[in-house]
């Protein structure tokens, strides 16, 4: 294995250790599970970087992350759940419009190309930070003001933004950093992607 399949592992591990702490010691487990979710970021910022500087950034690879990126963020929002449910209840609609224009997004792309989406869009890594920080106010401080909502509004541009790109791709690729960019390889034209987010 090389160190990009090793984070992204690490990543997918990291998914079962939060909810089973989470599950078995709640509360208690609230600063693990937060110093948890900022290794996970720091192994999901670290692994693609990695993978374009050794040239390993294979499709596969690319999806690989994608999957492990909704494992992780899914394990994190259902812990959210198992600890403090009424915050989740509280918001339970606004969770459910975002978790079906997630479901969306892979049902679209599966049906135009067989695969689901691995775009890593600009907009979506926002998102995840977004979310990143929600979560921290949510599990750290039983806090779900601001910074959700900010995530519940970045959340549905990012969305969008996924289903614009597999609707305008032609054919399926990753890395795509945005509509825009999508509408450029339409068209037949290169597009530029930063080394530090897309490649």
């Amino acid at each position: 294995m090389n160190i990009p399949q090793l984070l992204i592992l690490f990543r997918f591990l990291l998914a079962p250790i939060i909810l089973g702490l989470a599950y078995y010691t709640g509360k208690e487990a609230t600063t693990t599970i937060v110093i948890l979710m900022y290794l996970g970021l720091l192994s999901d910022i670290l692994d693609g970087i990695i993978a374009r500087k050794q040239n390993v950034s294979t499709a596969t690879l690319r999806r690989l992350d994608s999957q492990s990126d909704m494992l992780f963020l899914l394990s994190i929002g259902i812990s959210s759940w198992i600890i403090y449910p009424e915050l989740i209840s509280n918001h339970i609609w606004e969770i459910r419009f975002i978790l079906a224009l997630e479901v969306l997004c892979y049902i679209v792309s599966i049906v135009k190309f067989k695969k689901e989406s691995s775009s890593h869009a600009f907009l979506s890594k926002m998102w995840g930070l977004s979310l990143l920080a929600a979560f921290t106010a949510m599990i750290g401080f039983k806090y779900a003001g601001i910074p959700f909502y900010i995530a519940l509004i970045l959340g549905f541009i990012a969305h969008i933004d996924r289903l614009l790109i597999t609707l305008i791709l032609p054919r399926w690729t990753h890395d795509v950093p945005s509509a825009y960019h999508a509408y450029l390889i339409r068209k037949g034209m290169k597009i530029k992607r930063n080394p530090y987010f897309n490649g």
